[in-house]
């Protein structure tokens, strides 16, 4: 397909009805009704689905890490076939129906069973098929796409499918949920078993996967999300991919999976107005992204390719929002730019009168913290709050997911001054982030920000430990009055005193009177 610029457009489209036996039906003709059929079934309707993409759906294990070997998918498909030895491809005891009560139980008996398969699927790329037994009357009954197949109008009797689009595993899956209503899924095969449930119209299942697909989202695999989140046309999961990628966004672009994106995702994170980096980030991020895609072009990653796989996409870069230093000695110096664009980024710094400039020069709006404060007012006393290395901690939960940027602290009681911080952040035990930091206080009751290098992601639901080691001759203000929740927001915040606490902070006072999160 070439669209209106001349542009090569790919689009993939697949037919829900699809297998190659109801297609060769259509050019035989109609299938003519059994004699002893009483009546027609009604006329099917075929609904076509059209995955707007224009790159090939990614399997998920080159999105969610994993230590299993390198052979994890054919790994996966032996772990189905060892936990159905049982009944596949075996004959069971000759009153094997009575031994178990439900229907359910019986149809269970039947997955990935030769006993009484009518149909049989061979599923796979031709460098890796399995031949998977199927009955056609429980496939139907758990999918409107099998029901065509099989007992439409076009159906065809053929005992062989070929399945090349899906994985062996992810079939799996899907028919372990079709005869079992049980879901399995797995970090190596939740995109490809969405990609079947999606194919053949499995609804719960399909929803399965993407919430999955939400608890397992992170900094590491959100771009790589949000592309095939498009791809299935799941506005929700683009949504929470949007959410990690504008919270953690420096994170998300130095992520390996940010070079695996398409163009069209690439062009959609470069416009995003409240993507939460420093522009410089965002340009290199954006050549790593050309190198890598010269590769799958097949160029050589010159500079010139670079900037030609780039394309327009480049002056969506806010490069005139970077700061002098970052320009000067990061940007100009890339060799993307050319000579005229350099010089005129340079006097739109310094000259009154600015030269017009393709790239975008109006900042990004970026993120606005929020701030939960947890007390109800602050005092100081002559003998506290005085700081000696000791630690003071408190526990809180949220009741939906935010990203921490940092902790408000109070300074001097006593004038000005200035403190030595390091903040922590841990979830049972583990050191989630820290930093060490300095920060000046005016001498006011105010707080003070102090900020993690990266803002850390936060799950709903489970307690967190915050924690500051303070470094500084003065005493400082302290918080009074706690409270054990607060609404900020949408959000929730509840806290709970901590055991790691061992300068008085505590829920009713103490320090560590603020978070600082997005939402």
């Amino acid at each position: 397909m070439v669209d209106a610029k001349g542009k090569n457009m790919k689009c993939l489209t697949f037919f829900l009805m699809l297998p190659e036996t109801v297609k060769n039906r259509s050019k035989k003709g109609p299938k003519k009704a059994s004699s002893s059929s009483g009546s027609k079934l009604p006329p099917v309707c075929y609904e076509i689905i059209t995955l707007k993409n224009r790159k090939k759906k990614k399997m998920a294990a080159e999105i969610f890490p994993s230590k299993k070997p390198a052979n994890s998918n054919s790994n996966s498909v032996q772990q189905y076939h060892q936990q159905n030895l049982n009944n596949n491809n075996t004959i069971p005891s000759p009153n094997w129906q009575g031994l178990h009560g439900t229907i359910r139980e019986r149809n269970s008996v039947m997955f990935n069973n030769e006993l009484m398969a009518d149909v049989h699927f061979v599923v796979g790329p031709p460098s890796g098929t399995q031949c998977l037994p199927g009955h056609k009357y429980v496939l139907a009954v758990g999918s409107s796409v099998f029901h065509a197949m099989f007992y439409g109008e076009l159906a065809e009797d053929k005992d062989e499918i070929r399945i090349p689009d899906v994985e062996p595993a992810a079939f799996l899956a899907m028919l372990k949920y079709l005869y079992c209503d049980e879901i399995d899924l797995a970090a190596d095969t939740v995109l490809a078993t969405l990609y079947a449930a999606k194919k053949y119209i499995v609804p719960h299942l399909a929803r399965a996967c993407v919430n999955f697909l939400e608890t397992s989202l992170s900094a590491k695999n959100a771009c790589v999300l949000l592309s095939q989140s498009c791809l299935f046309e799941e506005p929700d999961l683009t949504q929470r991919c949007w959410e990690v990628i504008d919270a953690q966004a420096e994170l998300a672009l130095k992520s390996e999976g940010f070079c695996d994106i398409d163009f069209q995702t690439l062009e959609s994170i470069l416009r995003r107005e409240t993507l939460n980096a420093k522009e410089i980030v965002v340009f290199e991020a954006a050549l790593c992204w050309a190198e890598v895609e010269c590769q799958r072009q097949e160029l050589t990653p010159t500079i010139e390719n670079k900037r030609k796989v780039l394309g327009k996409a480049l002056y969506l870069i806010r490069i005139p929002t970077m700061a002098l230093d970052d320009f000067a000695n990061g940007a100009a110096q890339s060799g993307v730019l050319t000579l005229n664009e350099t010089n005129d980024i340079f006097l739109w710094y310094t000259a009154a009168k600015k030269p017009d400039l393709e790239f975008v020069s109006k900042p990004r709006k970026g993120l606005v913290p929020q701030r939960c404060h947890r007390f109800q007012s602050c005092a100081y006393r002559s003998n506290q709050w005085r700081y000696r290395g000791r630690c003071d901690s408190i526990q809180f939960s949220v009741d939906k997911r935010v990203f921490i940027a940092g902790f408000g602290l109070y300074g001097s009681s006593c004038g000005s001054a200035e403190y030595s911080a390091k903040i922590e952040l841990k979830r049972q035990g583990v050191t989630l982030g820290q930093n060490l930091s300095k920060y000046f206080s005016d001498g006011s009751s105010n707080t003070f920000p102090v900020w993690f290098e990266y803002p850390v992601q936060i799950e709903p639901d489970t307690f967190y430990t915050a924690s500051v080691v303070l470094d500084g001759n003065e005493l400082s203000y302290f918080g009074q009055e706690g409270m054990t929740e607060v609404q900020c927001g949408k959000v929730t915040v509840q806290f709970q005193c901590s055991s790691d606490s061992t300068n008085g902070t505590g829920v009713q006072g103490g320090q560590i009177p603020e978070l600082i999160f997005y939402a």
